[in-house]
C-alpha cells in the first residue's frame, strides 16, 4: 500500500471508524435499554425513544409526588378533588413534561395540559387498575407517554382517578448518556491504539529498520540486506537500498580485487623481469671478464643479451597495454586487409622462430583468397604472437606441434591456434581469459609471464567485433578459436543495381 493510500486510509479510519463503532454502541446500549423496558414492564413493543430516560428514572421522578398522591387518596379529604391544590402540584411538576390529569366518572376534570390530554383520555385505564403495587405504570409506545394511576373517590361519591402523564422524550436519560460516553471514550482509544500500532508497523518501522540499514553501509558492512514484499514507497526505498548496497558491495569488492591484481601483476612482472636482467648481467659481467673469448662465444652472448632484452621489452609492452585496456584506450588503426596475404606474411615471421625451437609449424588456409577483414594489422599480429607464445611456454613434448588454420564462415573467418602441449584443465578453460589468471601458479622462470597475455586477445578481438574461446584435452593439446566479420563492399554492390 502505497503512503498516499495510507493516509487515506488514516483519515477515513479516524473518521469513519468511530462513527462506525458509536453507532454500534448507540445500538446495543439501547436494544439493553429496551429489552429491559419490555420485560420489566411488559411493553409489547419498545421503541429507541426509550433510551430518553428508562423508566426507572422516570418513576423515581415522579416517586414522591405518586405516593403523596396515594396517601391523599385513602384519607378522603377531598382534596384531590381541589383545583387550586391540583394547580400547584401541577407547577411543581415542571415545564409540561409531566402532568396531571385527573378522570371524574368518565369526564375529563382537570388537566395540566389540555391538548395532550384529549389525545390520551380515551384509552386511559378503567378506575379500579390503580393499586399500590403496580408502581411500574403504564407505557404507550406510539403516544411515547408514561403513565402512573391512582383512584379516589369525589366527595360525591363519583369515582375519580387521577393519572400522572409523563413524555418519555422530553428528557434526555443521565445513564444513556453515561453509557454513550464511556462507550465513546473506548472507541477512541481503541482507534488511537489501532491507528498507532499500524502507522508504527507500516511507517516507523521500515524508517528504523533503513537507519539501521544506512549505519551498517556507513560502518562498512556491506552485507547487511533489506527484504520487504511490499509495493510501496517503502518497498521502492527498500530495493532501491538493496541495489546501492550491492553496487557498492561489488565496487568495493571490484577495488580490492583489482588491487590484488595490480599487486599480482608488480609481483608477477618483477620476478619475470629478475631472469633477463640476471642473465644480461651475467653474460655482461662474462664478456667484461674475457670469457667470451672467441668470436663464437661473443656472437653467442650477444645473442642471448638481444634476446633477453626483447623478453624485458615484451613485458614492458605487455604492461603499456595493460594500462590502456584499464582506461579502454588501446590504439586502433584499421584497415582492408586481405586474409590469405596477411596471414601468409604472419607465418612465415612466426615460423622462423619456431624453427629455431625445435616447434613444427603446420599452415592451412581454407578461404577464398579474395576474402577481406577490416582489422588492425599491428594489434592483430599481437592476438598471433600470444597465442603462440603461449603454446610455447607450455609446450611439454620434445617435438612440438603447432598448427594454425583459417576456415571460412560464410559470413566471418575463423581462425584456430592449435598446439601438442600439456593442455589446459577443463575447469580452468573458463577462467584463461581473465586478466592475472595463470594455469601455473610456480611461477617459475621457465613458464612465467604477468598473466595478462590472454586477457589482451580477448580484448583486442572483440574490439574488432568478434569472439574468442578455448578447447582443450589435457596432455593432448589445446586450441583457441576466434572469429572475425569478412567484409563485404556493400557500397559498390548497392551502386552497380542502381545503375
Amino acid at each position: 500500500m502505497k503512503l498516499r493510500t495510507r493516509l487515506l486510509v488514516t483519515f477515513s479510519t479516524i473518521i469513519l471508524l468511530p462513527l462506525i463503532l458509536t453507532v454500534l454502541a448507540f445500538w446495543v446500549i439501547s436494544s439493553v435499554i429496551s429489552r429491559n423496558a419490555q420485560l420489566g414492564y411488559g411493553i409489547d413493543k419498545a421503541n429507541y425513544t426509550i433510551i430518553a430516560e428508562t423508566m426507572d428514572e422516570l418513576n423515581k421522578k415522579t416517586e414522591e409526588i405518586y405516593q403523596n398522591l396515594w396517601e391523599k387518596a385513602g384519607q378522603s379529604t377531598g382534596e384531590l378533588e381541589n383545583l387550586t391544590f391540583l394547580e400547584e402540584l401541577t407547577n411543581t411538576l415542571g415545564d409540561g413534561n409531566v402532568y396531571l390529569l385527573v378522570r371524574k366518572n368518565q369526564e375529563l376534570y382537570y388537566t395540566g395540559n389540555q391538548e395532550a390530554a384529549e389525545v390520551i383520555f380515551d384509552r386511559l385505564p378503567t378506575y379500579g387498575q390503580g393499586c399500590p403495587n403496580r408502581d411500574a405504570g403504564y407505557y404507550y409506545n406510539d403516544l411515547q407517554k408514561l403513565l402512573r394511576q391512582v383512584d379516589f373517590v369525589f366527595q360525591d361519591g363519583s369515582n375519580g382517578s387521577i393519572f400522572i402523564v409523563t413524555k418519555i422524550n422530553s428528557v434526555i436519560s443521565k445513564s444513556f448518556l453515561a453509557d454513550m460516553m464511556v462507550a465513546i471514550i473506548l472507541i477512541l482509544l481503541f482507534t488511537s491504539i489501532m491507528l498507532t500500532r499500524w502507522i508504527n508497523k507500516s511507517i516507523f518501522k521500515p524508517v528504523h529498520e533503513l537507519n539501521i540499514a544506512m549505519q551498517n553501509i556507513a560502518e562498512g558492512n556491506l552485507d547487511y540486506y533489506l527484504t520487504s514484499c511490499s509495493q510501496d514507497e517503502f518497498g521502492t526505498l527498500f530495493k532501491n537500498y538493496e541495489d546501492m548496497r550491492l553496487r557498492l558491495k561489488e565496487s568495493t569488492e571490484e577495488s580490492f580485487r583489482n588491487e590484488k591484481q595490480n599487486r599480482e601483476l608488480i609481483s608477477n612482472i618483477s620476478h619475470d623481469l629478475k631472469t633477463p636482467i640476471t642473465s644480461i648481467k651475467g653474460y655482461v659481467e662474462g664478456i667484461m671478464d674475457g670469457v667470451a673469448d672467441t668470436p663464437d662465444k661473443m656472437e653467442k652472448y650477444i645473442k642471448t643479451i638481444y634476446i633477453k632484452a626483447n623478453d624485458m621489452d615484451r613485458l614492458i609492452n605487455e604492461l603499456t597495454l595493460y594500462s590502456g585496456i584499464d582506461s579502454n584506450r588501446i590504439p586502433y588503426n584499421f584497415h582492408r586487409i586481405n586474409v590469405a596475404d596477411y596471414f601468409g606474411d604472419c607465418v612465415e615471421e612466426v615460423g622462423l622462430d619456431l624453427e629455431s625451437k625445435n616447434i613444427e609449424l603446420n599452415y592451412f588456409n581454407l578461404v577464398d583468397p579474395s576474402t577481406k577483414i577490416i582489422a588492425d594489422p599491428e594489434q592483430l599480429k599481437r592476438v598471433i604472437n600470444n597465442i603462440v607464445g603461449n603454446s610455447v611456454k607450455y609446450m611439454d613434448k620434445d617435438k612440438g606441434i603447432i598448427d594454425i588454420r583459417i576456415l571460412d564462415e560464410v559470413d566471418s573467418i575463423r581462425v584456430e591456434i592449435e598446439d601438442n602441449g600439456k593442455g589446459i584443465a577443463q575447469k580452468d578453460l573458463s577462467n584463461i581469459f581473465d586478466r592475472f589468471f595463470r594455469t601455473d601458479a610456480s611461477r617459475n622462470s621457465a613458464k612465467g609471464g604477468s598473466g595478462i597475455g590472454l586477457s589482451i586477445v580477448k580484448k583486442i578481438i572483440e574490439d574488432h567485433g568478434g569472439y574468442i574461446w578455448a578447447t582443450s584435452k589435457e596432455n593432448e593439446g589445446a586450441c583457441l578459436h576466434f572469429v572475425i566479420r569478412k567484409y563485404r563492399e556493400v557500397e559498390s554492390h548497392e551502386q552497380s543495381i542502381d545503375h
